[in-house]
């Protein structure tokens, strides 16, 4: 079979790649792989200062998990979701996997040479950001349909992998891989140590995330629940079986579709969720409205010097990635969700430090 110079049309929002368009960060390094957390036995969670974040976890898991507790919850129904991009690792400056696809373009217009006098890609090859900020939608969908879509699933996977051992984050000079953070790393452990399935819920695309998912967060792939493109059976030349990545939409896990993703994908109401944006409002509002013992934690991005500060909750610069609005801060301290600040609830932000 030859392969042809896509991957997966697997939930790139359309915002996402147009301030990734005029982000591309530099390429270089190893992908490292991290244990799920370093524990104590006196304290599970040990990058995280003593106050009412730390204290919610550790509540929650003590009544959820003690068959005293009027709020135990049976074994199998131990089940806690979490959002990716900014709730699990960095999303600034632009989405990893919005990266991904930016740096793709060089190798498609490599392999197909037409499409380097043809819009949009003339415009991305030039490098020239204020022209790439301005693409329109219709641009915004040839990308995604060039280099998210064309190839087989294990094709995919590979080029997948190859990318995560050369990519660097522009602000540190690290592997994406390296900038997950310890505390949450140290949450998804607690919580299955005490018998909870973890799964990550994001709107980034599912297969994307489950290449790494199990080295870096613990988490296997048939615990990831994301955006998710269409695959077309065939064979080979030789008659082997195989899966092609095709340009078709099947969940948009995003907003709404995170709870809609997580009833079709896992088949029961989280007894807990992370979040850290609008886009994860409706799944915790779903884990919420389940009775008995629930958590419901946010991570609001207040620390510009260990990582970055936006909002534009409580006064904090405004961002498209991640947007964490007054709103929605509102919504959580009127409801009794968890806010975790980043600046004030994390002695350490990344496993490295």
């Amino acid at each position: 079979m030859t392969r042809t110079p896509n991957s997966s049309f697997s939930g790139v929002s359309r915002r996402a790649l147009l301030l990734g368009l005029a982000a591309l960060p530099a390429l270089s390094g190893p992908f490292l792989r991290f244990p799920a957390s370093a524990q104590t036995p006196t304290d599970p969670l040990p990058s995280w200062n003593d106050g009412a974040a730390k204290q919610a976890i550790l509540d929650f898991v003590r009544a959820t998990t003690d068959r005293a507790s009027r709020g135990h919850v049976a074994p199998e129904k131990r089940i806690a979701v979490f959002d990716q991009d900014g709730t699990l690792w960095v999303e600034q400056p632009i989405y990893t996997q919005a990266a991904y696809c930016l740096a793709r373009v060089p190798a498609v217009a490599a392999e197909k040479p037409e499409l380097k006098d043809v819009e949009p890609f003339r415009t991305v090859l030039s490098g020239n950001r204020e022209a790439v900020a301005g693409l329109t939608t219709p641009d915004l969908e040839k990308i995604l349909a060039v280099t998210l879509t064309g190839m087989s699933v294990e094709e995919f996977e590979d080029e997948i992998g190859i990318w995560l051992e050369t990519a660097r984050h522009p602000r540190w000079n690290r592997p994406y891989t390296e900038l997950v953070y310890q505390p949450m790393l140290e949450v998804l452990r607690f919580l299955r140590d005490n018998g909870y399935k973890t799964y990550i819920v994001t709107g980034g695309g599912q297969d994307f995330v489950r290449v790494y998912s199990e080295q870096i967060y613990g988490i296997p792939p048939e615990q990831v629940v994301g955006s998710a493109g269409g695959a077309k059976f065939g064979y080979d030349k030789d008659g082997k079986p195989f899966l092609t990545k095709e340009p078709k939409l099947l969940l948009n896990d995003d907003h709404a579709g995170k709870p809609e993703g997580i009833h079709l994908m896992i088949g029961r109401r989280p007894y807990a969720a992370f979040g850290n944006s609008v886009g994860d409002r409706q799944m915790l509002e779903w884990t919420a409205a389940g009775p008995g013992t629930r958590l419901k934690m946010l991570v609001l991005h207040d620390d510009s010097a260990r990582e970055y500060a936006y909002g534009p909750a409580e006064g904090l610069p405004a961002s498209k990635i991640g947007t964490f609005t007054q709103a929605l801060y509102d919504e959580a301290k009127k409801n009794g969700w968890t806010v975790i600040s980043m600046k004030n609830d994390w002695k350490r932000i990344f496993p490295f430090e």
